[in-house]
């Protein structure tokens, strides 16, 4: 009881300072405080040093010279502080695979688990670090060049960084859970994968839009104080769908493909 009152304040703790430093919104913060508690609940301290790893790594990247990346943010549909949507997109469905293995202890949550942070730490290094390469990304859909901050682009950079981002994850993963040499390369090798699905997806399904004054592409709805019109896409599918979808289709390859092996 009361280690898990220590932890209870450690998260409250930690999302207070988030939305101090203006990583989170107040919704954020909230949702932020809800994937902790269940994280927390199944995984204990090691879930939530492995959620903490992202968290803190992911904002990092998010303000590393931000000044650099403000033409970028113009094409998204969001800024670096992340509210309740973009934090649930990214890690509610962890918290609920930790919540899962607190009702039922099976190994395979715990790798769910790892799988989906690899996922949303590989495609935020990407986002984050790949906007910083010198030479313009390429857009798998039209094998072109485009902008960076183009949904369904890719470099050189942001695709290391995306490698090294789920290796992190899988290499914590593997000290602190002691899961074993296979369980972390499924961490590391799906949680990339949810990267490439998320790229995919942006490419031919991500709602884009074009600003009818300045003519940017954008994922914004609204762009220099008026309505955006659509180019192609699905309007369900914006940014945070697109990252939950991907991380999650990712880590369900997975944990089918490993039951199957195992």
């Amino acid at each position: 009881m009361g280690d898990s009152l220590l932890l209870l304040l450690f998260i409250i703790l930690t999302v207070t300072m988030g939305y101090a430093f203006r990583f989170l919104t107040l919704s954020g913060s909230i949702a932020a405080g809800i994937v902790g508690v269940l994280t927390m609940l199944g995984f204990h301290i090691k879930g939530l040093l492995v959620l903490g790893v992202f968290f803190a790594t992911s904002s990092f990247w998010s303000y590393y010279k931000k000044v650099q990346k403000l033409k970028v943010e113009e094409r998204l549909a969001k800024g670096s502080r992340r509210d309740w949507q973009q934090v649930l997109a990214n890690g509610g469905s962890a918290a609920a695979a930790s919540f899962l293995y607190y009702l039922n202890p099976d190994p395979l949550w715990l790798l769910c688990f790892c799988m989906l942070i690899a996922g949303a730490n590989s495609d935020t290094w990407a986002s984050e670090i790949g906007t910083l390469s010198k030479r313009q990304p390429i857009s798998i859909r039209t094998m072109s060049v485009v902008q960076k901050g183009t949904s369904g682009a890719v470099s050189v950079l942001g695709t290391g960084a995306a490698l090294a981002g789920a290796f992190l994850i899988a290499l914590i993963s593997y000290y602190l859970f002691e899961m074993g040499l296979a369980m972390s390369f499924f961490v590391f090798i799906f949680g990339f994968l949810g990267n490439l699905i998320d790229t995919i997806f942006g490419a031919y399904l991500q709602a884009m839009y074009r600003c009818r004054n300045c003519n940017l592409d954008t994922e914004k709805l609204v762009h220099c104080g008026q309505k955006t019109e659509r180019l192609r896409g699905l309007p369900i599918l914006n940014n945070e769908m697109v990252n939950f979808l991907s991380c999650f289709l990712a880590a369900t390859i997975g944990a089918i493909i490993y039951t199957i092996m195992k």
